[in-house]
């Protein structure tokens, strides 16, 4: 009798705790649904603007150099010097041009002795004394020293015009590879720069070539001047896209009239291209697929998750502009996505859970 009663409560204990082991797998079932925190998002009117880096370069650059070959006189600049359209610069020594006109003389008297040459010719060929052979031939001699004269002529002009060497710009002396007495060999003798205006040349992304127009106005910071704006406008759109890069060359003025700026300054370059209505979202909502560039979202829908990928548009702080994807008023998950799936059951944190259904009789 007494085995057969512990038999009984043997059997009893197993069947209680089975019962209780299959509940608090229920129960863990239960917790693990994910907790989230989502918050709608809605449509704001968002201005369209695209920012990009660049350097500042002079808008002209003009290398000062000579072909003559004489060494330099005089040197009537330095680093820094503020020039002028037309403003001498540089004076070289001027012996070749001595030179040079004393070979034209020469060649002037040659012509006069080949001039009386060729005059007498043709007397002879007229009293029956010459050919006319030998007054084609004296012909062509002297045409030939005419234009040699003219050759010489034009030399010395060169010759002039470089050894009083002028700015071609109104600009700032930026590099001096020679001083006075140096026989100039390669380099330049002064490169001048054209600071007023300025320029910066931007690699401006594809998707914005048709918004670029000649003549828009662009705001321009430089991170040494903090938040402060200096206007500029689109001087000039190159006509081809770079096909590894994607981008394109826009040329943006900058007046300087001021010269607070200077060439090789890092510039920030914001083109404004109006206003449209987007939605937006906070950017912790924004999650990046592994290996790739696309970005999504998970979107809450009657207690699950559903993957929402979307095109970003700018950042404005801790929010992004979306431009597809995602419908004004629609609740996104923006805490606990990172371990959801497409479809995954979730639970927005603070709600109460659902009550369990009563176990079958």
């Amino acid at each position: 009798m007494k085995t057969k009663q512990l038999l009984v409560l043997t059997l009893s204990a197993a069947i209680l705790a089975a019962c209780s082991g299959k509940d608090d797998k229920k129960e863990a079932k239960q917790e693990e649904v994910p907790l989230v925190k989502v918050q709608s998002v809605y449509d704001e009117v968002v201005d369209q603007t695209s920012e990009y880096t660049a350097t500042v370069e002079a808008f002209k650059t003009n290398n000062i150099s000579s072909n003559n070959g004489s060494r330099i006189k005089q040197l009537l600049v330095d680093v820094g010097s503020h020039v002028s359209v037309g403003q001498r610069l540089v004076i070289l020594d001027d012996v070749n041009i001595a030179q040079q006109n004393a070979a034209i003389a020469q060649q002037r008297i040659q012509l006069a002795n080949q001039k009386r040459d060729l005059e007498r010719a043709r007397e002879l060929v007229k009293i029956g004394g010459g050919t006319q052979q030998t007054v084609d031939q004296m012909q062509a001699a002297y045409d030939a020293q005419v234009r040699a004269i003219q050759a010489s002529s034009r030399a010395l002009t060169t010759m002039q015009e470089n050894t009083v060497l002028t700015s071609p710009v109104s600009g700032v002396v930026t590099v001096k590879n020679y001083n006075a007495g140096d026989l100039p060999s390669g380099l330049p003798i002064l490169v001048i720069e054209q600071q007023q205006p300025l320029k910066v040349i931007v690699n401006v992304n594809e998707s914005d070539y048709p918004k670029i127009k000649v003549g828009m106005p662009v705001i321009v910071k430089f991170d040494v001047y903090g938040e402060e704006q200096f206007s500029g406008s689109v001087y000039l759109i190159h006509p081809t896209i770079d096909e590894k890069s994607r981008t394109f060359q826009v040329e943006v003025t900058i007046p300087n009239s001021n010269n607070k700026v200077r060439t090789g300054m890092f510039a920030r370059v914001n083109f404004n291209f109006g206003a449209s209505r987007n939605v937006v979202v906070p950017d912790r909502a924004i999650v990046k697929q592994t290996g790739s560039g696309v970005r999504y979202v998970f979107v809450y829908n009657n207690g699950t998750a559903q993957y929402r990928e979307v095109q970003l548009g700018r950042r404005m702080g801790d929010r992004y502009e979306i431009l597809s994807g995602l419908s004004s008023g629609t609740q996104v998950i923006v805490s606990g996505q990172s371990r959801l799936a497409d479809g995954a059951k979730v639970q927005i944190e603070g709600e109460a859970k659902p009550a369990a259904a009563p176990a079958a009789k």
